[in-house]
């Protein structure tokens, strides 16, 4: 498996301040991003996320079940050669309140993709392992959708016509599902996703939430890359000598979720804060601005990362976690940076 030495090439966060104004240009990326997050952090205003493939004014919201609604001009306007312009809404761009921006680069605003028994819209990239689809449903169970990567390890999926939850697939966890939305535990069912992806395409049930018949989809599919991302789990033991999660890289984003009960989808920036402990944090199920809690605390290294927090969502004893990483840095390679020691 080749790897990715520069991953801001694929994977890049941005800090920005609002300025209210329409026409706020936001650069900094490194490349057009094509999957954009933003979330603002000196406020409590719910995530944003736009993609290229929808287009840059249709917004969804992963902390509410909300369908997807077109935002005019309000919003995000224009995905950019190195980053992306904004109007005056006050989810991206309040006067004086500060915002990160997660942006990934999938391959333009898509192609036709025939791999699955549904048509679907494919903007892959094969190089980092991260597709953008979208389908329209068809209300027939065992449905089958090309995704355009290798076999993925990660699938949050939501209905763009309707207001239904979001749907994570994680590789640790099997068949069932998470709720990005929801604090719940992972559900072992198998009436969203039936079977476990391939290498071509993901399989879904009839349910209306993720299949119904004439509603549009949308789905960010991952594969892990070496150096560049790990869909990742582990067990917590409830100490602040908590566990360590081998990573192969440095990471630059974390998102946690407990799978065996309740706890919040909790997410890290080594950007935001660079400095271990690291104890600042958003939380994709919430519209909860940037929070600092000690029992949430965990340290970045160079090849992973170690829990310090001893709070449920992330550190439970016995408790089961799965998550995702994007990184700084890998392990080995042209960009690698040594991780600053706690």
């Amino acid at each position: 498996m080749a790897q990715i030495n520069k991953s801001s090439d694929y994977f890049n966060t941005v800090l920005y301040t609002g300025n209210g104004t329409a026409d706020r240009t936001v650069t900094g990326v490194g490349f057009q991003p094509q999957l954009l997050w933003i979330k603002e952090r000196s406020n409590v205003s719910t995530h944003s996320l736009t993609d290229i493939v929808r287009g840059a004014s249709k917004r969804l919201q992963c902390a509410t079940t909300d369908a997807e609604f077109d935002t005019g001009t309000d919003n995000v306007k224009s995905f950019d050669s190195d980053g992306f312009t904004l109007g005056t809404g006050g989810q991206v761009n309040e006067n004086t309140q500060t915002y990160v921006s997660w942006n990934w680069l999938a391959n333009g605003t898509g192609a036709s993709n025939t791999d699955g028994s549904i048509t679907s819209t494919v903007s892959a990239n094969t190089t980092s392992g991260f597709s953008i689809v979208s389908w329209t449903g068809n209300g027939t169970s065992g449905a089958t959708i090309g995704h355009g990567i290798s076999t993925p390890d990660v699938i949050i999926a939501k209905s763009r016509s309707g207001s239904h939850n979001w749907y994570v697939y994680h590789k640790s966890n099997g068949v069932g599902y998470g709720k990005l939305n929801l604090t719940d535990a992972f559900n072992s069912a198998t009436d969203v996703f039936t079977v476990a992806p391939t290498s071509s395409v993901f399989t879904i049930s009839a349910d209306t939430s993720i299949n119904n018949s004439g509603d549009n989809f949308i789905a960010y599919c991952f594969a892990e890359k070496k150096g560049f991302s790990k869909a990742f789990s582990y067990t917590g033991n409830g100490s602040t000598d908590g566990s360590f999660c081998y990573l192969g890289m440095k990471p630059k984003f974390i998102m946690i979720k407990r799978t065996d009960s309740t706890g919040d989808w909790v997410i890290y920036d080594g950007v935001k804060e660079p400095y271990n402990v690291i104890d600042t944090y958003l939380e994709a199920n919430s519209s909860n601005a940037d929070t600092t809690l000690s029992v949430r605390e965990l340290d970045i290294l160079s090849n992973g990362f170690k829990v310090r927090g001893t709070n449920t969502s992330i550190n439970a004893s016995g408790g089961s976690y799965i998550g995702i990483a994007f990184a700084e840095s890998p392990l080995v390679g042209t960009n690698n940076t040594p991780a600053v020691a706690r």
